[in-house]
């Protein structure tokens, strides 16, 4: 087994001797935020957005980071050093900390992991089925560590022969569980839904392409069925052709090609050959 280190606040530990506090938060109560990037050949991909958000979400819980900026892009690269790992996945996490009454917040605990991470460009051609459900996220702006419904339906995607969930609600289609959703329309038009989601960093690259028409607007039911082509981003996913929803197929079932050219551009922007 190869040597894995993580950080634990101010300590790197290795990964099996790595443990918080069964007191925290996180544990007692599921609460906390975290953000994740990727490295692609020893560099972070979009670490200030990743960093952005990250401090954005914690305000909203209340939680301080507890190293300034520039410290907390020191031991990342540091962390990056010391597992030599050029191509991978790495996940900041901030618990609420050692609650006396498990309830109160506390001083947060830092956490960060790192793991190999390499992406499969085949799956782009197998693309995705998604199934709908009608839910809408707590605190939807904020990247908490709650992903209670993502994993109870877990048994619900499988029974629909899908591959992920999509969220809609009152305000329209709203997101998958880890990505964010996008819709092709007939003329081209590339909308992704633009209330109560979480605004993932692979969305907000898209919006600022240039040679494509993109809007952030409300992506209403009715709409599904007749658009050209869906697909879905994230980090690990970049972007993710959606095939059928509830059953139903997308354009002619295959992977379109305005969600194609995005795919390229967005690999072309990482550094991904």
């Amino acid at each position: 087994m190869s040597v894995n280190y993580v950080l634990i606040n101010d300590d790197f530990v290795l990964k099996q001797d790595a443990s918080i506090l069964i007191s925290d938060l996180s544990v007692q109560r599921g609460y906390g935020v975290f953000d994740f990037f990727k490295t692609v050949r020893g560099e972070p991909v979009f670490l200030d957005d990743h960093l952005d958000r990250l401090y954005a979400s914690a305000a909203d819980m209340f939680l301080q980071v507890t190293l300034d900026r520039k410290a907390l892009e020191k031991v990342i690269r540091q962390l990056m050093k010391k597992n030599n790992l050029p191509d991978s996945g790495i996940r900041i996490t901030l618990t609420g900390g050692y609650s006396e009454d498990g309830y109160t917040i506390a001083k947060p605990n830092l956490l960060m992991t790192q793991s190999a991470l390499t992406f499969d460009k085949a799956g782009f051609e197998k693309g995705i089925r998604l199934v709908t459900f009608e839910h809408q996220r707590q605190l939807p702006h904020v990247k908490t560590i709650d992903y209670l419904q993502a994993i109870r339906l877990q048994h619900f995607i499988k029974q629909n022969n899908a591959d992920d969930v999509l969220y809609h609600s009152a305000s329209g289609m709203g997101e998958c569980p880890r990505s964010n959703f996008f819709v092709v329309t007939n003329n081209d038009e590339i909308i992704t839904s633009d209330k109560n989601i979480l605004h993932g960093i692979t969305r907000k690259k898209i919006l600022q392409l240039t040679g494509f028409n993109t809007a952030a607007d409300a992506i209403h039911p009715e709409q599904i069925t007749s658009v050209k082509e869906a697909f879905i981003t994230s980090t690990t996913k970049i972007v993710l052709p959606v095939l059928s929803i509830n059953g139903n197929t997308i354009g002619d079932g295959k992977p379109g090609t305005v969600t194609r050219a995005i795919f390229n551009r967005l690999l072309s922007l990482q550094g991904i050959k």
